[in-house]
């Protein structure tokens, strides 16, 4: 593939790797994932991220598929409040880091504005198609351009602007805070300066939408109910803040992935160019091959063991997703990206519980994306004179996709 490291990747071990930041330069991290897996698969480790838990709180890192999916799964033992205690300080009270009855009722009251029913719309879907065309519109008579940058980077938050029912004017903006909010863990004060901003901008926007509520993804979360429950002005916020960063960055992130590797593999391009059918399967094994969120965390509830290891109350657990997703015992050849692949269970949108909400609308939003660029592109290929790269630890894609087409 056409990778480009900007560090000795030969240094790199697990403790390094965790202090480097979310989307550090690191082309191929994939070796120590597997020598974890093969070695020591419930690995002990230091967080030294500004957001760890606290001194004394042992943090241990999952890299089996089996291992994984235990923990994801088993919400009693394993807990998701200590992701309010960390993420949670620039996002608020949002749903992945609520347990039971409480984690129920909310996940219960944001779903029916991304339900399958409501996103499979023909009216929905034009939004999103028309949002991609005028990405590409931009770029399309100058047979060049970065798709990362140009489209892959852009789209995805100009659709939640739109589904959101926000002023497309404020875009920009709105893209800066949600870059800064992914920042938190490595600069902790710009991270809390956008969500601030980010509480400031919205919290008007949303009690405007619960005075004059309209057809749009705010309006439904303002006016769903419970029992006579509603979400609270600020627990909209903080669910939008969440929603705007990992729905706009995994769909980034999948669209580059996507993009990448037909960019590798002409024979692959031309095949999905030819029958978009594959275009799902193409997304399907795109989210296992590089998973564009890399890790999810959970506390120890209890005094437990994973694989034979003991992990004690308190200790922070690092599910890596993306080392899941690699992982010989189940999935036959796994560093091998095969559109036909029958063994496909990928771990990339969680499992169990809090399984995640968005991934009916991320998957639609790739799938329009990609079939928009397919139809409008033509003699699409790698630009020859300029590398393109995947990198990152915990959120993962390419940063740059200098491409050239037919101009239209």
């Amino acid at each position: 593939m056409g990778n480009l490291a900007d560090i000795d990747e030969n240094d790199l071990d697990l403790t390094t790797l965790m202090t480097l930041g979310p989307m550090a330069p690191v082309s191929n991290p994939h070796r120590i994932y597997s020598a974890l897996r093969n070695d020591n698969p419930v690995s002990e480790t230091t967080d030294t991220t500004s957001l760890a838990p606290g001194d004394g709180v042992r943090s241990f890192i999952l890299t089996r598929y089996e291992d994984v999916r235990m923990v994801l799964r088993d919400n009693k033992r394993f807990s998701s409040d200590i992701v309010q205690r960390t993420i949670g300080i620039v996002m608020g009270p949002t749903v992945v880091g609520m347990d039971g009855q409480e984690h129920l009722k909310h996940r219960t009251l944001i779903t029916p504005s991304m339900t399958p029913r409501v996103l499979k719309g023909d009216a929905f879907q034009d939004v999103v198609r028309q949002t991609a065309d005028d990405a590409i519109d931009k770029f399309i008579s100058e047979g060049h351009a970065d798709l990362h940058h140009d489209f892959c980077f852009q789209f995805p938050l100009a659709v939640f602007v739109s589904l959101l029912g926000l002023s497309a004017d404020h875009l920009d903006q709105v893209h800066r805070w949600v870059m800064d909010l992914c920042l938190v863990a490595h600069d902790p004060e710009k991270g809390l300066i956008a969500s601030e901003k980010l509480l400031e901008y919205l919290t008007p926007i949303v009690q405007d939408k619960r005075e004059n509520p309209g057809a749009d993804m705010i309006s439904t979360l303002v006016t769903s109910d419970i029992d006579g429950e509603q979400l609270t002005d600020f627990e909209v916020v903080s669910f939008l803040r969440l929603l705007v960063l990992a729905g706009a960055e995994t769909t980034n992130h999948l669209l580059g992935t996507a993009c990448y590797v037909m960019l590798d593999d002409s024979k692959l391009m031309a095949r999905v160019r030819t029958d978009r059918s594959l275009v799902p399967a193409l997304i399907h094994e795109c989210m296992r091959w590089e998973s564009p969120i890399s890790t999810v965390v959970r506390e120890a509830a209890v005094d437990t063991e994973i694989g034979g290891v003991q992990i004690p109350k308190g200790s922070s657990v690092l599910c890596h997703i993306g080392a899941a997703n690699r992982d010989e015992r189940q999935f036959k050849d796994p560093d091998r990206f095969d559109i036909d692949r029958e063994d496909n269970e990928h771990v990339s949108f969680g499992y169990g519980p809090h399984y995640c909400a968005g991934s009916h609308l991320a998957k639609l939003e790739a799938e329009v994306a990609l079939n928009a660029l397919l139809d409008r592109l033509f003699n699409l290929k790698p630009d020859p004179d300029k590398p393109y790269r995947m990198i990152g630890f915990s959120f993962r894609g390419p940063d740059c996709l200098p491409v050239t087409f037919d101009p239209a």
